[in-house]
């Protein structure tokens, strides 16, 4: 089994697989899925991707290929380098091989630039021409054509503050807080076509590869608003060099009066996926996002 083989009978990788006729040796991946690199006969190797075995949690339709098709239309801009997706079938996903190296500042300016490219690709509408994912949770894109501010509230902020109110890990104190937002949503500002964005752009979906660019993976890919990416890039610590990155976007694409302020609004989506998918263990970050969007809409209506 060679990637020429593969790339003619992708089909025929699960049997390989089953059969042990490729290498495969377990890699560290994210909290959904088991990854692992698959080392060919030819000496190629490639990243794959499976749904781990849970009692009662069977593979979402869909899950992968729509992973693979997000990745695809990411690709097509040309612009952030993106893996080649080898194989994308039911059950697992395979792409081409990056291998990694360090964060470093040209790097990451150069991913400022390209992200801003990206960016400016843009979108048919706000969402997508298909379903979509977030993590293993579902993901509305029913095409939209905005504005931005309504849409965002009841495509990203509502389905996953019910979710989370749910399974119990907000308790009234934090959902009144997420509904003050929502309600208030026009009054932050920042209304802009829809742009070609990651989605899921947290640092953890950055891979700093050996050649010295930063790849995108495990993408959420829709049209949304290009702020969504790059705030998402401030959490759960901060992407390295995440200075140089925004420096380096700002002077290719300049962002609209009041970005700042809205840096939590736009984090707040994932947060809220959060809190839908692992529990209350978020509900804090939750409720600091809420408030610091809040406190920013209302000063920025006083400087105003």
């Amino acid at each position: 089994m060679d990637l020429a083989y593969l790339r003619a009978h992708p089909t025929r990788l699960p049997t390989f697989l089953t059969h042990q006729r490729i290498r495969e040796t377990p890699v560290a991946g994210g909290s959904i899925c088991a990854a692992s690199r698959l080392t060919l006969d030819d000496g190629q190797s490639l990243f794959a991707k499976t749904w781990p075995e849970r009692a009662g949690r069977p593979v979402p339709e869909d899950f992968f290929t729509t992973e693979a098709a997000g990745l695809r239309w990411l690709r097509e801009a040309g612009q952030v380098p993106v893996p080649e997706v080898v194989v994308a079938l039911p059950e697992l996903l395979a792409l081409d091989w990056v291998a990694s190296g360090e964060p470093t500042p040209e790097a990451a300016e150069r991913f400022g630039r390209e992200l801003a490219g990206l960016h400016r690709a843009g979108a048919a509408s706000f969402g997508a021409d298909r379903p979509g994912f977030i993590g293993a949770l579902p993901q509305d894109n029913t095409p939209d054509p905005g504005p931005w501010p309504q849409w965002f509230a009841h495509r990203r902020l509502v389905p996953y503050l019910r979710a989370s109110v749910a399974n119990g890990a907000l308790t009234p104190t934090e959902t009144a807080l997420v509904d003050r937002v929502i309600d208030g949503i026009d009054s932050f500002g920042g209304d802009e076509p829809p742009a070609r964005v990651h989605g899921d752009l947290w640092p953890g979906n950055l891979l700093w590869g050996a050649d010295g660019r930063v790849w995108l993976v495990d993408p959420a890919a829709h049209g949304g608003h290009r702020e969504t990416d790059l705030a998402q890039l401030a959490l759960f610590g901060g992407a390295p060099h995440g200075d140089r990155i925004m420096a380096a976007y700002r002077e290719a694409w300049p962002l609209a009066d009041g970005w700042r302020e809205r840096v939590p609004l736009h984090q707040l989506h994932l947060l809220l996926v959060h809190t839908a998918l692992f529990g209350a263990g978020y509900r804090s970050a939750v409720a600091a996002a809420a408030r610091a969007a809040l406190g920013g809409v209302e000063r920025a209506t006083v400087d105003r």
